[in-house]
């Protein structure tokens, strides 16, 4: 078949009867970006405040990492990791630098990284008492990926119920709820892992007395302690990474989206009293994983992070981007609350979202829930306060559409 002259319609039909159905999917074609902006395959516009789940930091068609893919492009793609290749030992330096970690492995997604992060933890723990019965506290409502591990680890049980047995046995705790933690933990934890602010579970951010209180308790007890940085890191809080704000570091962290802005790449890393005491040659990888063309992505984000200053543009913008949502907040009673930290933002509402997210769609802004009731802001972390005006507008219709 060819998608020349074919409407949106007959794509998404020919989509559905190609296409494995896990995804229900919003009824539209996208085709191309510009900056903040989406265009579908019939020339509508959209303005942009889910960046593709939190992976669009620097928006659209950047003309700098456009550069940087097509030259790698044009030099190699892949080498495996038999080989060393420039781009991947260059990011990995750079990821050092602004994370203070001390060695870095590269896979192809967030949920591959969690699934590293956690077997360097399950197996720092079989080097210290042989055991291979360990546990890891987790977080409920918290989402860390959907292949078996990771799955594991996520604290919503209806993503686990069909699937029996996890490889991962996992105890679950409640967000900024310490004695909770405590009582989770057992002799047998190896790990207690959490996103630092939850994005799927609702854009909860953790307390910073719940953090210092967790770290204590790893140390205590020589638990590993793992930050998901996959969706709230990346500048998208304002620092670099989300815990940066408190300077509560990992054992073990874990990032992806933004770090790729695109491209496929996700990476975890650790300290090196972990790397000395876990994963060795052979106990873990990828074919694909820090391959030269995802690397070189990264040094391009990385690159135009600097050059752009965007943990600074957060930082300066955000608090407008609170102001229009706290706005809307107080003007319509079907809004709760909002919370959330930057360009990582809820609205808390009394109600299903799904109407309301529906209907900013149809007049050109694009957004996404966390869970039924929350209305999730993801925008690209390059957006100013006229398109914060914008979509202030737009959303204020939509709600306003729920209350008619």
């Amino acid at each position: 078949m060819s998608d020349k002259n074919m409407t949106m319609k007959a794509l998404i039909d020919q989509a559905e009867k190609d296409l494995l159905h896990t995804y229900n999917r919003y009824q539209v074609v996208l085709d191309h970006g510009e900056g903040v902006y989406l265009y579908d395959t019939e020339g509508k516009k959209y303005l942009d405040f889910m960046s593709g789940i939190g992976v669009f930091a620097l928006g659209y068609n950047n003309e700098y990492y456009n550069k940087a893919l097509e030259q790698q492009i044009g030099k190699i793609l892949h080498t495996s990791n038999y080989f060393y290749n420039v781009p991947a030992i260059t990011a990995a330096h750079r990821l050092k630098e602004i994370s203070g970690m001390d060695r870095v492995f590269f896979a192809n997604s967030g949920a591959e990284a969690v699934e590293g992060a956690l077997k360097a933890a399950i197996k720092y723990a079989y080097n210290k008492d042989g055991a291979s019965d360990h546990q890891v506290v987790a977080l409920e409502h918290s989402f860390h990926g959907r292949t078996y591990g990771a799955l594991s680890v996520t604290g919503n049980s209806h993503y686990r119920e069909a699937f029996g047995a996890m490889p991962c046995e996992a105890r679950f705790a409640i967000m900024n709820d310490y004695e909770s933690v405590v009582n989770a933990v057992t002799d047998k934890t190896c790990a207690i892992i959490m996103e630092v602010v939850q994005g799927e579970g609702g854009i909860v951010p953790a307390q910073e007395i719940f953090l210092q209180n967790v770290r204590k308790l790893c140390d205590e007890k020589d638990i590993l302690l793992i930050f998901d940085e996959v969706q709230c890191g990346m500048g998208r809080t304002g620092y670099m990474f989300a815990w940066q704000k408190f300077g509560i570091k990992p054992d073990i962290m874990t990032s992806a989206k933004a770090l790729g802005c695109g491209v496929p790449v996700g990476a975890f890393m650790m300290t090196q009293k972990v790397a000395d005491n876990s994963l060795t040659a052979g106990d873990h990888g990828t074919t694909y994983g820090g391959n030269p063309l995802a690397c070189a992505a990264v040094n391009a984000v990385l690159d135009q992070y600097e050059t752009l200053g965007i943990t600074d543009h957060v930082n300066k913008t955000a608090p407008y981007l609170e102001k229009k949502l706290d706005e809307l907040v107080s003007k319509y009673d079907f809004c709760e609350l909002r919370r959330g930290r930057g360009f990582m933002q809820g609205i808390v509402c009394r109600g299903p979202v799904k109407g309301v997210i529906a209907r900013a769609m149809d007049q050109g802004l694009i957004l996404i829930n966390a869970g039924s009731d929350i209305i999730r802001i993801l925008p690209p972390l390059v957006i100013t306060e006229k398109e914060i005006d914008e979509m202030a507008a737009v959303l204020g219709r939509a709600i306003e559409g729920e209350t008619a």
